[in-house]
C-alpha cells in the first residue's frame, strides 16, 4: 500500500525571506497557528492557500510543496 504525504519548504522559505510566522500569515490571510501547523506537517493547506503561499514567495507549486510516496504499490 502506498502512503501519500505532502512535504513543504515553507519554514525554510519564510526564514530566507526574513518573515515571521505572523507576517506570512497576514500576507496569506490565515492565523499564525495555521502557518505553524503547515510547517510542522500537521495541516495540509487547501489548493488556494498553497497557491497563495507560492505567490508570496514567487515560486511554482512544485518548488514549495512536494508529494512523497511511501510503500509499495499492490499489483
Amino acid at each position: 500500500m502506498v502512503k501519500l504525504t505532502i512535504c513543504n519548504r515553507v519554514k525554510e522559505l519564510r526564514a530566507r525571506f526574513n518573515f515571521t510566522q505572523s507576517v506570512l500569515a497576514e500576507k496569506v490571510g490565515v492565523t499564525r497557528q495555521t502557518i505553524a501547523a503547515i510547517e510542522k506537517g500537521d495541516y495540509v493547506p487547501s489548493l488556494l492557500l498553497a497557491l497563495t503561499i507560492c505567490d508570496v514567495f514567487e515560486l511554482k507549486m512544485e518548488d514549495v510543496f512536494v508529494l512523497n510516496k511511501e510503500g509499495k504499490e499492490n499489483e
